[in-house]
């Protein structure tokens, strides 16, 4: 399975949540990248997933949570960010955001949109 070139004016935009959308932009069987596009007051719930994930902020700021700490991590252009595989987190959007973000391995449920 895989999807090796790609332009993101050829991928289709699925909504994922009420203010996001994503596009996958290219997977191969141990991986992905993706582009989410998120409008400011959005969130995503806590949540967590097989995938580790790298994400890098291209625009806009959002805040990111993780289960278990205290502090949250506010990330603006060209921040990057971390989390391991099955690590609860989140991320509420604090302005209009695209963010970069990598899974390995690649989250076979974004495939099917």
């Amino acid at each position: 399975m895989q999807d090796k070139f790609t332009e993101l004016k050829d991928r289709k935009s699925v909504g994922v949540l009420p203010g996001i959308t994503k596009r996958v932009m290219s997977y191969g069987d141990d991986s992905m990248i993706c582009r989410f596009d998120l409008q400011k007051g959005a969130k995503i719930p806590l949540h967590s997933h097989e995938a580790s994930q790298n994400g890098y902020v291209l625009s806009g700021k959002v805040r990111l949570l993780a289960e278990g700490e205290e502090t949250a991590c506010i990330a603006g252009p060209d921040c990057g960010y971390y989390f391991a595989p099955h690590e609860t987190h989140g991320l509420i959007v604090l302005e209009d955001a695209v963010l970069i973000e990598t899974f390995c391995p690649l989250r076979p449920e974004y495939i099917a949109d």
